[in-house]
């Protein structure tokens, strides 16, 4: 099994796959890429955050390239719920008194 994978499945990241040979094998001959992207009008962001963030530091670890995206042209990709507007990312922050 590669190296990558076996680590990703020892700490927990990993809960099943199509084709789990072939991709452990695609993992032994070329690096990938993995990416995440965080929306920009949300308040902070949560644990969810920080477990997409870890996988990602783990892929670059050994040696894959990890992309993260945050921004306007993840905030304009919609919300996944199905509605069919974009976000509204012109928000105004207010000062801390």
């Amino acid at each position: 099994m590669n190296k990558f994978l076996k680590e990703f499945k020892e700490r927990g990241y990993f809960y099943q796959c199509t084709s789990e040979d072939e991709l452990s094998q695609l993992l032994d001959k070329e690096k990938i890429k993995g990416y995440i992207g965080f929306d920009c009008t949300a308040e902070s962001l949560h644990v969810g955050s920080l477990l997409q963030i870890m996988c990602l530091r783990l892929m670059q670890k050994h040696g894959h390239r990890p992309i993260v995206l945050i921004g306007g042209g993840t905030t304009r990709i919609g919300d996944p719920s199905g509605k069919d507007k974009t976000r509204n990312y012109k928000r105004t922050f207010r000062k801390n008194n």
